[in-house]
Parts: C-alpha cells; structure tokens; sequence
C-alpha cells in the first residue's frame, strides 16, 4: 500500500460507483490513480478475490468471455461501508522524520565522502522533475494537474530542506563524526 493509497479501497470505490468486470475496473483504476504505474492485471484479480473472501463484493453475474470467463462485481454493504469508513478517516500526517534523503546526507558525512556533492546533484534532480511536472500541469488534463501540483509542493519542500541542510554540513559532520 502506498502511504494513503490503498488498492482494495481504491477499487471498492470505483466498485461503489458502478458493477465492474475486473477489466474494467483496471482500466478505471489505471486512468484515474495509476499515472505511470499501471496497476496489474494479477493484482487487480488477486485484490477482488480477497474482497469476495472477506466478503466486501459479490459476483453478480458470469458470462462467456474469448478468454477467461468474465465477472461482473458488485460492492456489498460490508464494503460500502468500508470505503465510506476510509474516505472520512484523515490520513496520518507523515513526518517524514527519516527519509532517503536525509539517510544519504548523513551517511556521506559519516563516511567523510562530498555530502555537499550529493546535495547538489539531488537538488538538480529535483529541478529537472519540477520542470517536468510544471510542463505536465501547464499541458495536462485537471488531474494530471492536480497531481503534479501535490508532488511539486512536496519537491519544493525537499529544496528547502536541501538549501536548510547545505547550510548546516559542517555542523552535522562535526555531530556526526563525533
């Protein structure tokens, strides 16, 4: 699960909107949250099977298909409820405390390799993301600008930070060092 990003929610949901054929729900699921990672086909499969375990959708019909048989699936109350649960519930604020970042920057110093180095090059892969994602929100549908807008604050923070922390390299290493 991705930090707030649950797939058997997230096609519950799509369930709650209307019965889908898994197919269906995979293209609905790639469209809509997937952007550049679609989800797979096994995935989507094996995540309405243990729905139907653990008894939050039924299949309503089966029909022939060229392949495998084609099944139609419907939310059940259980899971209604369940989607209705999560969509109320505020994620957790993420304090990001310990981040890959971060790990790098004082790994380096402890090593006594160029933290300041490292800070550069991820501040120049921040740059060019940002120049991606402003390209995507300027030329994008909504969604896509949407999302772009999220991860472009989220990389705006991480410079902060990165600029924050070159400032303060000599005083880590002496904290790290010691």
């Amino acid at each position: 699960m991705l930090a707030g990003m649950s797939v058997p929610l997230t096609l519950l949901g799509l369930l709650e909107r209307e019965p889908s054929h898994g197919y269906d729900l995979k293209r609905d699921y790639d469209a809509f949250f997937a952007r550049g990672k679609p989800l797979p086909f096994g995935q989507v499969y094996a995540t309405l099977g243990r729905l139907a375990r653990d008894g939050k959708v039924v299949i309503s019909e089966v029909a022939p298909g060229e392949g495998p048989e084609r099944k139609r699936y419907v939310i059940t109350d259980h899971g209604a409820t369940e989607v209705a649960t999560w969509l109320t519930e505020p994620l957790e604020p993420e304090p990001h405390l310990q981040t890959v970042l971060f790990t790098k920057v004082v790994l380096a110093l402890m090593l006594d390799r160029p933290a300041a180095t490292y800070l550069d090059l991820q501040r120049a892969a921040h740059m060019r993301r940002m120049r991606e994602l402003t390209e995507l929100r300027r030329t994008g549908a909504t969604i896509d600008a949407l999302l772009a807008d999220h991860a472009l604050f989220h990389l705006e923070a991480d410079l902060r930070w990165i600029d924050m922390t070159a400032t303060r390299l000599d005083a880590l290493a002496r904290e790290v060092r010691s």
